[in-house]
């Protein structure tokens, strides 16, 4: 059957509208802020909220979804990233919620929260459900992402959809644009071109030039009067969180334990072709090839910091490490992308479980949002994602966690940049984070009620009958 231009136009709209309702619960066992959080996302219908690791963002997410199927007398779906979806259910065992874990698409008779992976989101029916929840909704961030597509177009009819994430990238704001084009406001586009300018005025979004062989992102900067303009619309749909005492409210209890981040430079054995010594990488090329000529030594390297370690999270980024670790660590497992998800997921849990000693994988495999709290031993090789560095290490440095936790990151001295890149993305983000939770706090301070208590005066040549 042929498309007509209706039909195109149809599944292209959002639904629109205020979907918001009062919640008929509000169970006691919430803390205040999360009391608070959950019902602003109740009441506003789609909402986004960026609470950091250990604040409780499963808890609030399943009495936000409880709630919608009350007042929908429909199912919700909860979509998170693998063996996450397991820690879900378990976290509603535990508060007495009713949810379910569906791996097939098929939603059994009476399922009130349906809990899944995105691997597996394809294979269910939108029309099925009242609502989504996005659980590590940065997986949004990738604009031409066939990901980011699906989950769009699932929730694009949906009245009640939240996002929630520990924190959005640090100055990537089409992270923030593709967010709110999901709970269906602006679109991406739409964003862009309402608060910021293209530096290299080109109309493309991801792709300003090619230099080196290498596509590169276009660069946008705000408009010259957009700054407060823009927070305050993300304010409009988004709340954001790092502690307590960011809505108010005390911090007892929620207190990160000290960290020590240790960075240890290992000198290459095997040099460049012609060269005397290590110079710093200039460029990803240079970078990747120092990567896998220095595998031996850093891997040997991370062996000696973890065998005195009770418990270790050992992350790495080349199939080689992973397979070298798994090999020179006595105990060690290792989660690869060869795995099939239902072994990844075995063996991620059985480390969240204390099952297994020490665990060998990729943050792109699972540094996002498994619960590792009672591992308080990190191990890294720095790349230039501050995103994944920061969810890799806060995986185990969280809210909850008893023990300092020590990091220790292994590079070589021609990768230094790579850390100079992570520790000035550091800085952006909490840069961002501070600009929403300052405007958030406003927009909390305003009273937008009007009680209209002054009774109207009106001249008295007016009020004269004619």
């Amino acid at each position: 059957m042929e498309k007509t231009y209706q039909d195109f136009i149809a599944g292209k709209t959002q639904l629109g509208g205020n979907t918001g309702f009062d919640p008929p619960w509000i169970p006691n066992f919430l803390f205040d802020f999360q009391r608070t959080l959950t019902e602003w996302a109740i009441h506003r219908g789609r909402a986004a909220i960026f609470a950091d690791c250990g604040l409780g963002k499963t808890p609030m997410q399943l009495v936000w979804a409880e709630n919608v199927v009350r007042h929908t007398s429909k199912p919700v779906l909860i979509s998170a990233p693998l063996a996450v979806a397991y820690q879900i259910v378990r976290e509603a065992e535990k508060f007495s919620i009713e949810a379910v874990r569906v791996s097939d698409g098929k939603v059994p008779p009476g399922a009130r929260i349906v809990v899944t992976n995105y691997e597996r989101l394809h294979l269910f029916d939108s029309s099925k459900f009242s609502g989504m929840v996005c659980d590590e909704s940065s997986i949004l961030k990738n604009f031409d992402g066939v990901r980011k597509a699906t989950i769009t177009e699932f929730m694009r009819l949906l009245p009640y959809r939240l996002l929630c994430t520990a924190t959005a990238a640090p100055n990537d704001y089409i992270e923030l644009g593709t967010s709110s084009e999901a709970l269906g406001n602006l679109g991406m586009m739409d964003m862009l071109s309402r608060f910021f300018r293209n530096q290299q005025q080109n109309a493309n979004t991801r792709i300003a030039w090619r230099s080196q062989g290498g596509v590169e992102r276009a660069k946008w900067r705000f408009k010259g009067h957009a700054h407060e303009p823009f927070w305050r619309w993300v304010c409009s749909w988004a709340r954001a969180i790092r502690k307590p005492s960011d809505f108010g409210f005390e911090d007892d209890g929620f207190v990160l334990p000290p960290i020590e981040e240790r960075e240890h430079i290992v000198k290459a054995k095997l040099l460049k072709d012609g060269w005397l010594f290590d110079t710093p990488a200039v460029g990803l090329h240079e970078e990747r090839e120092e990567s896998r000529r220095t595998i031996r030594e850093r891997c040997e390297k991370v062996a000696e910091l973890v065998k005195d370690s009770d418990r270790a999270l050992i992350w790495c980024h080349l199939n080689d490490e992973g397979d070298l670790l798994e090999k020179i660590i006595p105990d060690a497992v290792q989660v690869s992308g060869s795995d099939s998800d239902d072994a990844k997921e075995e063996r991620l849990l059985a480390f969240a479980d204390g099952k297994v000693k020490y665990l060998v994988t990729k943050p792109k495999i699972g540094a996002w949002g498994l619960n590792l709290q009672g591992c308080a031993h990190v191990t890294f090789f720095p790349s230039h994602s501050y995103e994944q560095y920061y969810q890799g290490v806060r995986r185990c440095w969280r809210f909850g966690q008893k023990r300092q936790v020590r990091v220790d990151i292994v590079s070589t001295e021609g990768s230094i940049r790579a850390m100079e890149s992570i520790h000035r993305k550091a800085t952006q983000a909490d840069k961002m984070f501070s600009s929403l939770v300052h405007y958030m706090t406003d927009e909390l301070r305003i009273d937008k009620t009007d009680k209209l208590t002054n009774k109207e005066e009106v001249p008295a040549w007016l009020s004269r009958n004619r």
